[in-house]
C-alpha cells in the first residue's frame, strides 16, 4: 500500500498523520526541527529537512524517495513555503510523487494577493477596499485606519517581521512605507481598509475538496480566539454553517479550477452586509483536525483522490462542534482579557465545558505528552 509523507509535523500535520495512518497506509513526517507528529504511532518515520524555501528542501525530497523508496507516494504540505517550492519543482516531483500541489502559475492566483483579489473583484466576490503603490510618494485613497501587507506574506513576514503594518493616520502609513521599503519593494505590497471589528462576526473560514473547480466537499468554521489577539490563527474555534459565503466561494473555486483541499477565509462587513474576503491557503491549515471531528476529513479525501481509490463524499457535517489548541490558546486569552477583547466569563466557560483538544487522543498519546519536552523550542520557532 502506498503511504504519505506529510510535511511539518505541527498540529494540522498531526491531524494528518492520524488520518492517513487510520486508513492503514504508512506515513513518514519530515520536519525541519523536531515536532509533535513524529511520535503519533502512525509515524513510520521520521526525517529532519533543509528549510522549505530553499531549492535544498526539492532535492532532499528527491533524495528521500530514492534512498526510502517512495515511488508514489503522496506529498501532504502543511507550509505554504513547502507548498511553493513543490510547485516550482514539481516537474522533477512528480516523476517520483504524488502531488495535489499546483502548476506554480495558478499557485501564484492564490498566493500573490493583488491576483487574487483582482480575480474576486472581476467575479464579483467582495473583497476590502484595495490600493497598491508602485512608489513611496503616491496619495492614498483609502479612508483611516489601514493595514499594509505583502502580496506575498511569507516573504513579507520574513523580510519585516511582521504579518501586517496597521496605520491610523498619514504620519504613521508614511513611517510604516519608509520601513518597509527598507526591507521590502511598496509595489509589492497591497494597502487595504480594515474593516471594524465585531465580537459577533469574526473571521470565518470556508474550506474544500474541489477536483478541477467543482467542490466535492465542505466545511465552515469560526474563529472565536486567535492569536496574535489580531490577523491570527485561530485558538479556540467551531464549526458553523456555511451560509452567504458557500456561493461565492464556489465561484471563486470555478475560477482558478482548483483541485485539492484549500481553506477561504471572510470577514464580515457590518457596513455592507458582506463577507469580504481575506485570502485563500492552498493546504490544509492548523485547524484542520475540527472538520475531521465534524465528519470532513481531508486527508483522507487527498489520499483517495490521488490513488484513484473511491470515497464517499459527505454532503453535510455536525455544526456547533468546538476546538481548542490549549497551548497558545491559554496565554492570548489571558493577553485578551487583560486588553479586554475577551471577556473572563466567556474565557472560562470554553474552558470548564467540554470542548475537542487540538492534540491529545486517547488512542494516540505519545505526540501530546511530547509537548513537555518540545514546547520551549515551539514558543521559539512561533
Amino acid at each position: 500500500m502506498k503511504g504519505a509523507v506529510i510535511i511539518e509535523g505541527h498540529v494540522q500535520g498531526l491531524s494528518n498523520v492520524r488520518s492517513i495512518g487510520e486508513l492503514g497506509a504508512p506515513v513518514i513526517v519530515i520536519d525541519m526541527h523536531n515536532c509533535i507528529a513524529r511520535y503519533s504511532k502512525y509515524c513510520k518515520h521520521f526525517f529532519k529537512c533543509p528549510p522549505y524555501a530553499s531549492d535544498e528542501f526539492a532535492d532532499f525530497l528527491l533524495q528521500l524517495a530514492d534512498k526510502e523508496k517512495l515511488q508514489d507516494w503522496l506529498l501532504i504540505p502543511s507550509n505554504d513555503h513547502a507548498v511553493h517550492t513543490i510547485s516550482r519543482f514539481k516537474s522533477k516531483i512528480e516523476k517520483y510523487y504524488k502531488t495535489l500541489v499546483p502548476e506554480l502559475a495558478d499557485l501564484m492566483k492564490i498566493d500573490d494577493k493583488k491576483q487574487l483579489l483582482d480575480i474576486a473583484s472581476n467575479c464579483n466576490v467582495p473583497i476590502p477596499k484595495t490600493q497598491t503603490f508602485k512608489k513611496i510618494d503616491e496619495q492614498l485613497h483609502l479612508e483611516f485606519p489601514i493595514l499594509t501587507k505583502g502580496r506575498n506574506g511569507l516573504n513579507f513576514y520574513k523580510k519585516t517581521g511582521k504579518k501586517v503594518f496597521v496605520s491610523n493616520n498619514q504620519n504613521e502609513f508614511e513611517k510604516h512605507l519608509e520601513e518597509i521599503s527598507k526591507h521590502f519593494g511598496v509595489k509589492d505590497c497591497i494597502t487595504q481598509e480594515i474593516i471594524p471589528e465585531n465580537p459577533k462576526h469574526k473571521t470565518v473560514s470556508f474550506t474544500c475538496f474541489a477536483i478541477q473547480g467543482e467542490i466535492k466537499a465542505h466545511w465552515a468554521g469560526i474563529k472565536l480566539r486567535e492569536h496574535p489577539l489580531r490577523f491570527g490563527t485561530a485558538t479556540y474555534a467551531k464549526s458553523v454553517e456555511a451560509g452567504a459565503f458557500k456561493e461565492q466561494s464556489a465561484i471563486l473555486i470555478k475560477k482558478i479550477a482548483y483541485t485539492g483541499v484549500c481553506e477561504i477565509e471572510y470577514l464580515f462587513d457590518e457596513r455592507s452586509r458582506e463577507y469580504k474576503l481575506i485570502e485563500i491557503n492552498p493546504r490544509t491549515w492548523l485547524w484542520v483536525e475540527l472538520s475531521k471531528s465534524c465528519g470532513i476529513d481531508y486527508a483522507k479525501m487527498m489520499y483517495s483522490f490521488a490513488n484513484d481509490m473511491s470515497y464517499p463524499y459527505p454532503d453535510t457535517y455536525n455544526k456547533d462542534i468546538y476546538w481548542m489548541n490549549h497551548i497558545t490558546d491559554l496565554p492570548f486569552s489571558l493577553k485578551g482579557i487583560i486588553k479586554g477583547k475577551y471577556s473572563l466569563k466567556e474565557v472560562l466557560k470554553s474552558y470548564l465545558s467540554g470542548k475537542k483538544f487540538a492534540i491529545f487522543k486517547s488512542k494516540d498519546p505519545l505526540p501530546f505528552l511530547s509537548l513537555i519536552f518540545l514546547l520551549p523550542l515551539l514558543i521559539l520557532k512561533r
